[in-house]
């Protein structure tokens, strides 16, 4: 029992909070053995970042538009289209690769604008307004490319398919992946004391000083090991580019949804959207904005790929939307709205990829492979609406709450007293 609490302490809180997780690091493990060692090894690790990494960006986005309450099936027309756009220009155009993807990002915050408004100001579900989504941007990207393949400069493929530098002295690994490394087990032990001060400050419960040193140990081998793998690859690969983009994207928008008003303005609108206008928030702007983010990261996502092929194609994206989907619910969301998280999805994105690697490196057909991806989004689904009615946390709804960090979703309650107490200040 001593052991099973310390356990419950090092996570903080309940172990099933981190269900996907451990499914995660089970299917790696489970994959490894039955292809004879071929899962964890470098190169594979770097190629599952490198060919998942445009899919897991868009579900940092889909998170927030399930969040709400809507769906967006458009993403992955969405990235072929500006794919299309943004490979003429620097083909026919002449413009350099980063103002390429400058034009991209403008192009898909366009594309996002123009949902957005169908969906805020007209009321129109969003299902059915990236439906039509959907199809229009289908059509525009064989349109705008005359349903040709068109190649991409070297330069612009870095962002798809590059890996950091190497620089320095001979350290028998990647410096710059050996610097990130460091960096980044830094900042999340630097965050984990910060985090206890916090509680200490507000005289919440503070777990014991050596459940802390414990989980930064954790930490920075999990990191430590990763840095390994990654910066001891074949010669001219390290850790790769895309997965430094993911990476910035996943703080960044961690950030925004748990750390701002707007992020705090999604979930409320999600859970309870007339508690919400009754609070003072904007709900058509919080929809607009929403999807607007999407389609831009849909663009960047599409740049990602674009990099990672060296060519944009008239068959770019198809599938996105449903893997994305999929990642965003396997993760933890909620189909009602209001609950889900950037981490969880990056997660349950994972868990799609490491699957569906572990197949094919078993030789698994693509049929087999479709129904047993399928299986396990129901499954997982399936087992966070089955503790949800026995009145239990989600399984991974709750990823990560539990380590002191206040919940991000406000209550009915929360939301009328915020609204209360700005009627106060105007007074």
């Amino acid at each position: 029992m001593d052991a099973v609490k310390s356990l419950k302490q090092l996570f903080g809180g309940s172990l099933r909070q981190f269900g996907m997780l451990f499914v995660l690091v089970g299917l790696a493990i489970f994959f490894h053995l039955m292809t004879g060692g071929l899962v964890v090894t470098p190169t594979n690790l770097m190629n599952l970042l490198n060919g998942n990494s445009y899919i897991l960006v868009l579900a940092i986005g889909m998170v927030m538009v399930i969040v709400i309450g809507h769906i967006d099936l458009s993403v992955g027309s969405v990235a072929a289209f500006v794919g299309i756009v943004v490979a003429i220009a620097m083909r026919d155009w002449g413009i350099p690769w980063w103002v390429a993807v400058l034009l991209g990002l403008v192009i898909g915050a366009i594309c996002g604008a123009w949902q957005g408004f169908w969906v805020a100001y007209v009321g129109i579900p969003g299902f059915i307004v990236t439906l039509a989504g959907y199809m229009f941007f289908r059509g525009a990207n064989q349109f705008v490319g005359k349903s040709l393949t068109v190649a991409v400069p070297k330069d612009f493929q870095f962002l798809g398919n590059g890996y950091l530098p190497e620089w320095g002295p001979n350290t028998g690994m990647n410096n710059s992946t050996l610097l990130l490394g460091l960096v980044a087990i830094l900042a999340l032990s630097w965050a984990q004391l910060r985090q206890r001060a916090a509680l200490a400050k507000v005289n919440a419960a503070v777990p014991p000083f050596g459940v802390t040193i414990a989980r930064i140990v954790l930490m920075a081998v999990v990191v430590g090991w990763l840095t390994w793998m990654f910066g001891t690859g074949r010669p001219g690969t390290s850790f790769p580019v895309p997965g430094l983009i993911l990476g910035l994207l996943v703080i960044l928008y961690s950030f925004v949804t748990q750390r701002t008003v707007t992020g705090r303005h999604i979930y409320a609108v999600g859970g309870n959207r007339l508690a919400a206008e009754l609070s003072g928030v904007n709900t058509k702007r919080t929809y607009f904005l929403v999807m607007l983010n999407m389609s831009v990261l849909s663009a960047f996502a599409g740049i990602m790929f674009v990099g990672r092929s060296t060519a944009s194609g008239p068959f770019d994206g198809v599938g996105w939307e449903l893997d994305a989907i999929a990642a965003v619910f396997i993760g933890g969301a909620a189909v009602s709205g209001g609950v889900g998280t950037v981490i969880g999805s990056i997660i349950g994105g994972l868990v799609m990829a490491v699957l569906n690697n572990g197949l094919q490196l078993m030789s698994v057909g693509s049929d087999w492979t479709q129904m047993i991806k399928g299986l396990v989004l129901l499954v997982a689904v399936a087992v966070d609406v089955w503790q949800k009615s026995q009145g239990r946390p989600s399984v991974s709804g709750l990823l990560f709450r539990g380590k002191g960090a206040k919940s991000v979703t406000p209550t009915e309650a929360d939301l009328v007293e915020e609204s209360l107490s700005k009627a106060d200040g105007a007074h």
